[in-house]
């Protein structure tokens, strides 16, 4: 199977039709070279705020309102998409009102233009405060032609009892959408990323926005480097960089995967996911030991 993992620049468009041509070039572009699995990062939806003027486009809340209001339309496009071209599409993350309260939501469309939905479960301060993006739930493990699927959407993907639980369900496969303006905080994604992928003993796809939107506060500076991570296992790469693009990058990152591979690593390599419970046996009660002087 063969992933793609999206480096993706938040773009200003002038007309819907600017949007559905930018989205469209992506989807047969992954396809067109193999990919069955097509990983959009988070947030990337905002850049439909400014089908809704500048004014609009330039303040949080009013952006918000924005996507909302266009996400059905959205959805009908990557479906289509999705039909046309037989992909599975991760869907860039949108900020969105549901239900009298606002989430941060991925959508996994299928080859047969369906699609499910998982929100974000763990949003970060900023988000929580500023945007007013309530956690989501529940976590979520899709059963598709190419896998079992979770999707960990940027700080979830540094929790590690939530890519666990994802895998405890199933899943094989860790889709990661991230947004973050600073090497520090693309850092921070990327390590959660490689530690689920080695504990776990799976494969995580990182998608990150990438580039300046200026006209969007927001999201104004972008940094990450699209990547496919795998555990350090035998018929896997050694450093669990299967694929990885150049930093701040704009295009594709393509993966060749192999789950019975990964089903073999599981089986016969590092004990991490047969000897998970194991864990709390060995630890007992922590206790804490003084060595040499110590301060009061």
């Amino acid at each position: 199977m063969k992933i793609a993992a999206a480096g993706y620049p938040i773009d200003w468009h002038n007309r819907w039709n600017d949007y559905v041509g930018k989205l469209r070039v992506w989807v047969r572009t992954a396809a067109e070279q193999g990919a069955e699995l097509l990983v959009f990062p988070e947030y990337a939806a905002l850049e439909l705020a400014s089908l809704a003027e500048e004014q609009n486009a330039r303040d949080l809340q009013r952006s918000i309102d924005a996507v909302t209001a266009r996400i059905k339309d959205v959805d009908e496009l990557h479906g289509s998409l999705a039909r046309e071209f037989q992909v599975h599409i991760c869907a860039a993350t949108a900020p969105l009102r549901v239900e009298g309260r606002t989430v941060n939501r991925a959508r996994l469309f299928a080859p047969d233009g369906t699609h499910v939905v998982q929100d974000k479960l763990m949003p970060g301060r900023y988000e929580t405060g500023e945007w007013g993006i309530a956690p989501g739930g529940p976590a979520r493990v899709f059963e598709t032609a190419v896998g079992r699927i979770g999707v960990l959407i940027c700080e979830d993907v540094t929790f590690p009892l939530i890519g666990r639980a994802m895998v405890e369900a199933g899943a094989e496969i860790l889709l990661v959408p991230s947004c973050t303006d600073t090497l520090r905080a693309y850092a921070q994604i990327r390590v959660g990323a490689m530690a689920r992928a080695l504990e776990g003993q799976c494969v995580v796809v990182h998608a990150p926005t990438i580039g300046d939107a200026t006209w969007m506060p927001a999201v104004d500076r972008n940094h990450g480097t699209a990547a496919v991570y795998g555990p350090p296992e035998a018929g896997l790469p050694d450093d669990g960089v299967i694929a990885q693009g150049k930093a701040d990058t704009a295009g594709w990152v393509h993966a060749d995967v192999s789950l019975d591979t990964l089903r073999q690593a599981r089986a016969e390599g590092a004990r991490v996911l047969r000897d998970w419970d194991a864990q709390a046996a060995r630890i007992g009660a922590v206790e804490v030991v003084s060595l040499g002087s110590v301060l009061a």
